[in-house]
């Protein structure tokens, strides 16, 4: 199905109440910020950056060896970025997709799948150790085909895929159509591999097991430079700092202490609506009571998912690069794109026409060329950084920390013996360059969507050189 992008009378009537700020952190239970830090302090490990990688990495790094001293400085409030902006799906998929990661590391797909599956069982493994209360279900992700040539590529990847041990499921449209009631499903595959989870309560539980097993936090204290003297890194901030061993950087889609990072990762802005709670006819009227996640096959795509409460979070499609690497809060609210969105909701679910959406808002994500996690080291190994998940690092952000605490620890493990770890993406080319590039390659992926999935010689080059743009 090709979506109108013009919204009708009625469409934009569903948003005059909305709320713009992100509806998982509009929550009576977020917690009261932690001290700001206002002396000098010493450290065995300073994450900087209290996002799910910041707190994967302290907590993971205190649990294995308690004797650590082991700090987490946060600009903001934890999970505040993008890590409580996100649709909340929480997939076990290591590198974006099972496709992307075949195309890069064919060699070692079956070890990533099943290290992504282990990643799985032990972050459900912490949130029950920790009793946190997240709405974790492990009720898996629906890729829908809307349009007919999609159908038999999304087969191809089910039988594909389960050769190297993924659990998914081929559904024609009946099949699809019993799931969940769309006039636009024509066909889907239901990766079992994938939990719904409410993101921010998520971070907040990890805040408050990270506290527990004594990991010092300090909240509204932004990072302003980094100094490598001898065997240290001092770690300044507006009124102390840290002078630490080893320093992990967790700064995601922000602008990077290590300027070089920015050759790497393009800020994107992604924006998401929530509806109001759906009544018992209006769900009656799609079904779609397993809660499964679901997003559609194109290039620029919607995921969307239901919520303990019984709303629609249904976000994606646009995919915002602002020049000059633009980061700033005025950027979260884009009526355009929230008008856009809306009118694809009700195209999709007809039905329920006459529903309003309470809560719109826009997050940034780390894009990189190659779509997942890269991960390197600098101040003579004393500082590691993980970043450029490309939108998918609920789950891979555990990883993603893993990594980096054998990076500064000096570990060979199977983890940093893999070739996804020892390389690095493709660098994006700096400005004025970067801006007319973006745009263009969003154009052609939006330009291939509605022409039956033929990519342009534009989209062929970089398929060739294994680079692309993704939300």
């Amino acid at each position: 199905m090709i979506f109108s992008n013009t919204p009708r009378p009625e469409t934009l009537r569903s948003l005059a109440d909305v709320k713009l700020t992100p509806f998982w952190l509009d929550d009576p239970q977020r917690p009261e910020p932690a001290s700001a830090l206002t002396e000098n302090i010493e450290a065995d490990l300073v994450i900087i950056g209290g996002g799910f990688t910041g707190l994967w990495t302290a907590l993971t790094a205190k649990q294995s060896e308690p004797n650590r001293t082991v700090v987490l400085l946060e600009a903001g409030e934890t999970g505040s970025g993008a890590s409580g902006r996100n649709g909340g799906f929480m997939a076990s998929s290591l590198t974006h997709s099972f496709q992307n990661g075949l195309n890069r590391w064919p060699k070692e797909m079956s070890k990533l799948v099943e290290l992504g599956h282990k990643n799985l069982d032990e972050i459900e493994a912490t949130i029950k150790q920790f009793k946190i209360e997240c709405d974790f279900i492990r009720s898996g992700e629906i890729n829908v085909a809307n349009e007919e040539y999609q159908i038999e590529e999304l087969r191809e990847e089910a039988e594909h895929s389960a050769q190297y041990g993924e659990h998914v499921q081929f559904l024609g449209k009946e099949q699809m159509q019993a799931i969940a009631n769309s006039p636009t499903y024509l066909a889907g595959i239901h990766d079992h591999s994938v939990a719904m989870v409410n993101p921010a309560q998520l971070a907040w539980g990890l805040r408050r097991a990270c506290l527990e097993v004594g990991v010092r936090l300090y909240e509204r204290t932004q990072v302003t430079a980094l100094a490598e003297k001898r065997d240290l890194v001092f770690v300044k901030t507006h009124y102390g700092q840290v002078k630490a061993k080893r320093v992990a950087l967790a700064t995601n889609a922000f602008p990077p202490l290590l300027k070089r990072l920015s050759f790497y990762v393009v800020p994107v802005y992604d924006y998401v609506l929530m509806t109001e709670p759906l009544s018992k006819e209006q769900r009656d009227a799609i079904g779609w009571h397993g809660r499964e996640g679901l997003s559609d096959n194109g290039n620029q795509f919607h995921y969307y998912r239901t919520t303990a409460d019984g709303r629609i979070l249904w976000g994606g499609f646009d995919a915002i690069y602002y020049p000059n690497n633009g980061v700033a809060p005025h950027l979260e609210n884009r009526p355009g794109s929230f008008a856009r969105l809306a009118e694809h909701f009700f195209q999709t679910f007809p039905q329920l026409t006459g529903l309003r959406f309470t809560h719109a808002w826009g997050g940034v994500i780390d894009t990189c060329s190659r779509y997942t996690a890269f991960w390197g080291k600098a101040y003579h190994g004393k500082l590691a950084y993980a970043l450029g998940y490309t939108g998918l690092g609920v789950g891979a952000s555990r990883f993603g920390a893993q990594v980096m605490l054998d990076l500064l620890d000096n570990k060979k493990t199977e983890r940093t013996e893999l070739q996804m770890v020892k390389s690095k993406p493709f660098p994006f080319p700096p400005e004025p360059f970067r801006s007319p590039i973006v745009n263009f390659t969003r154009w052609s992926l939006n330009r291939a969507d509605d022409h039956g999935g033929r990519r342009n010689l534009w989209l062929k080059i970089l398929d060739a050189l294994g680079l692309g743009f993704d939300s």
